[in-house]
């Protein structure tokens, strides 16, 4: 996985002469059979939605210029397969000519979009004033609009499960939820969000609320909110480093969680770079000679980072390097940056396609509560940033025991033995679920690993009331501990279940969370008194 350093030289690529002459020759092919058809009228349709609409077919120029350019990108992408490359070399070709390909698209240019142009005929020319403005708007804005933010507000009507901010430091506000059933399990979750995002994902509404669902089976949740640093901020937010976050962060949210609940173990959740950041923590108590957490969960995770999937094209010295002297003792790494680099993972459904609807066609972006919180980034300290991409992305310290220390202290994962639940999403672009199934190589407890169906959002956000996707997973196996090496041989003996993975982590989790007791009815405790209601303040701190 790791790519080439700074100190080595570009490598020409090179395509066998045999291999390029069988790919012309079939494209010459390919060519004649379109045009002919195109000469007789009898060209069909493509089955590509970018050029799905009757506009296309009922006009024979455009719908050979949408053959020949899905003909000429075959042709590239046949050229980046048969490249005498290095497979880290060949994931960059791919991406680079995916990025091409893409933003040279027929449909996302008003003068060879028959749709766009009809629009513009029908509406005399409203669709093009309409576009004009929504163009300014995004130019002002700094960011491509993806939905109607107008229409959401956070502690309106996303983020609204009742709670309250019980402590808070320069890095993070804790909330506690409000239990919603007459008894409660004695041993509270906390969740640790990703700090690259904001914690809402868990919280959006209440039908599609994970935070809200685990507060209905009987759990008390406490959340990590981060703090959105901006580069205004004058208390050194911005030098925040890794160490930092673990022990400012997330220890400190559990000993806050402990002391509020009155448990010496209580159970954790990690979400993505949460998840990260919540074992390494772990493996950093347990080097102190601390075991606060008795049940672990990890959420589309990495531990191993050596299959980092499409994120894998921006690794490399080079840019590590620029990023430490950039930002590497202070400074922050933008919010709009990473949004715009995760956007153009998948720019047909993240970018181009807006740019269609909203500049070509001028329509406004329907709400969608998903969407909006993609769209509400948040900014990292430079020294995180930087200490994570290199020993994480680029050095895969973390699983290599006694690689990384910590005040003083080594980091080692193997040393958690609690038991602990393991998901992936299977068709995860940003932690491929073999990824994830990593950790399960790891650590030593009891492992539950369950695969779910879509991608690295989706997956996870699925209610059970929606009874949509699936997920795999062993036969009400709870406590196993002879979890196959392979992820595909899990895969081979595992059942598919459908609906949502959510039953059975409460399941599972119930089984570590001690008896039922009764609810309190006050949030917090006399050191830990409410702050603020939730969501607080923290997350409402939007990036510039």
């Amino acid at each position: 996985m790791r790519a080439s350093t700074s100190s080595e030289r570009p490598v020409p690529v090179i395509v066998a002469s045999d291999k390029l002459a069988e790919i012309q020759a079939e494209f010459s092919r390919e060519w004649l059979r379109l045009s002919t058809q195109a000469q007789q009228g009898m060209l069909g349709s493509t089955h590509d939605r970018r050029f799905s609409n009757e506009a296309w077919s009922s006009n024979p120029g455009s719908l050979l210029l949408a053959h020949a350019y899905l003909l000429s990108a075959r042709a590239m992408q046949q050229m980046v397969e048969a490249a005498q490359a290095t497979e880290p070399v060949r994931n960059r070709l791919r991406f680079s000519v995916m990025q091409w390909v893409d933003a040279l698209a027929p449909s996302n240019f008003l003068a060879t979009n028959p749709e766009a142009q009809q629009a513009l005929i029908e509406s005399r020319g409203e669709s093009f004033r309409l576009g004009l403005e929504n163009l300014v708007c995004d130019l002002r804005k700094g960011r491509l609009s993806q939905t109607d933010e107008s229409k959401f507000e956070l502690g309106k009507n996303v983020g609204i499960t009742p709670g309250a901010v019980v402590f808070e430091n320069r890095l993070f506000q804790l909330i506690q939820y409000s239990p919603v059933t007459p008894s409660v399990y004695q041993k509270p979750l906390v969740i640790v969000p990703p700090c690259i995002n904001k914690f809402y994902i868990l919280d959006l509404q209440p039908e599609n609320s994970f935070v809200r669902y685990a507060t209905e089976q009987g759990f008390t949740v406490m959340l990590v909110s981060w703090r959105n640093p901006l580069a205004s901020d004058t208390d050194g937010v911005d030098s925040a480093t890794w160490d930092d976050y673990l022990q400012e962060g997330v220890l400190t949210a559990l000993d806050v969680a402990c002391a509020i609940s009155g448990q010496k173990q209580i159970n954790a959740l990690g979400f993505c770079v949460g998840g990260t950041l919540l074992a390494s923590a772990l493996a950093l108590a347990h080097a102190k000679g601390q075991e606060p957490v008795s049940a672990l969960t990890l959420l589309t995770t990495l531990l191993d980072f050596d299959d980092t999937g499409v994120l894998d094209v921006f690794v490399d010295e080079a840019h590590a390097q620029t990023r430490e002297r950039q930002i590497g003792r202070s400074g922050l790494m933008s919010a709009r940056e990473l949004g715009t680099t995760f956007a153009f993972l998948r720019p047909n459904e993240l970018v181009w396609n807006y740019v269609v609807s909203n500049y070509l066609k001028g329509l406004a972006p329907p709400p969608f509560d998903l969407l909006f919180w993609n769209s509400d980034g948040t900014n990292l300290p430079g020294p995180f940033f930087t200490w994570y991409f290199r020993n994480t992305y680029l050095e895969n310290n973390l699983k290599k025991p006694g690689r990384v220390k910590v005040d003083g202290h080594a980091l080692d994962l193997q040393s958690l033995k609690m038991p602990a639940y393991v998901y992936g999403s299977r068709e995860d672009h940003i932690v491929p679920w073999p990824a994830a199934y990593a950790s399960t190589r790891i650590l030593r407890g009891s492992i539950r690993f369950v695969l779910g169906a879509s991608g690295h959002i989706a997956g996870v956000i699925n209610p059970p009331a929606k009874k949509r996707r699936h997920y795999w997973a062993y036969e009400n196996d709870y406590q196993h501990t002879d979890i196959p090496g392979d992820p595909e041989a899990w895969l081979g003996g595992a059942s598919q279940h459908a609906g949502s993975w959510w039953p059975d982590w409460a399941n599972w989790l119930a089984l570590h969370s001690g008896s039922q007791v009764r609810r309190k009815s006050k949030l917090g405790n006399a050191r830990y008194m409410p702050i603020e209601e939730a969501p607080g303040r923290y997350v409402k701190v939007r990036a510039a």
